[in-house]
């Protein structure tokens, strides 16, 4: 409850700060909006000439699209913003007055800030997933949905934790930029189904970057594709990668040189 109390706080201080430039707000607003508007146009496009994409339709196809801006919308709102300014604080030696703050360090340096304005995409990413689920006519279960948040819970405890490892290198490294731009590069690819890739850049997006679990997995959780056996790997993948980004972290700490040593 604490920890809660203080992201309600820090949350709170971030909006507020948001408001102080409503006309930013608003353009970023209708920015997002237009993104999303074009991948839906760039997704109907290839439609025209097929009527599958790796065995999915164009409504399940949505989902996915849908659920590629929510996680998008999680990351640009909280793990950006926080991991620039890690990555910052690192450099300068700044980051001892996180370690000096009597509050989990992993927490207040990967949570603290939010862009408010960013999570219009998460909102806009489910609300293109029931709208192609009401399309499809699908008869969602509360079994479906429950899993189905399960899993998009796993997919975002895989990018935090895939995130964090990588902001982790700069403590022995002075800059990550583009590694994090090579998981962003990644990333892109969770706008279709992992079976539209040849089998070997499957392979690649389940096994080694496991981008499939992100956007494909869920997706197929509520269209009804899904194989039990994945959604527990997704499960058993999300607590693995946590504690190992986490056991990382804490390994890291002890060899940070810090602005006074």
């Amino acid at each position: 409850m604490r920890y809660l109390r203080l992201l309600t706080i820090f949350y709170k201080n971030a909006l507020l700060t948001e408001l102080e430039y409503r006309t930013n707000f608003l353009v970023n607003l209708v920015m997002s909006a237009f993104w999303l508007f074009w991948s839906i146009i760039g997704t109907g496009i290839f439609f025209q000439h097929t009527d599958r994409i790796g065995g999915w339709t164009y409504y399940e196809v949505l989902v996915i699209l849908g659920l590629y801006f929510l996680m998008n919308g999680i990351m640009s709102a909280v793990l950006r913003p926080n991991i620039d300014r890690l990555v910052e604080s690192i450099r300068l030696g700044t980051f001892d007055f996180v370690l000096a703050k009597p509050v989990n360090s992993q927490f207040l340096a990967s949570l603290r800030y939010l862009v408010i304005w960013r999570l219009v995409d998460v909102v806009m990413g489910l609300g293109i997933v029931v709208y192609a689920l009401q399309r499809l006519g699908a008869k969602v279960t509360i079994v479906q949905v429950l899993l189905f948040v399960g899993l998009v819970v796993a997919a975002t405890v895989i990018v935090y934790s895939i995130w964090l490892a990588l902001v982790t290198l700069a403590f022995w490294f002075v800059r990550v930029d583009n590694i994090a731009e090579l998981f962003s590069s990644f990333y892109e690819t969770a706008r279709f189904p992992v079976t539209a890739f040849p089998r070997w850049v499957q392979g690649l997006l389940t096994f080694v970057v496991p981008i499939a679990f992100i956007t494909t997995v869920p997706a197929a959780a509520v269209v009804g594709r899904l194989e039990p056996l994945y959604a527990l790997y997704a499960l058993l993948l999300a607590a693995g990668l946590f504690t190992g980004a986490t056991l990382f972290w804490r390994y890291a700490l002890r060899h940070y040189t810090s602005a006074s040593s």
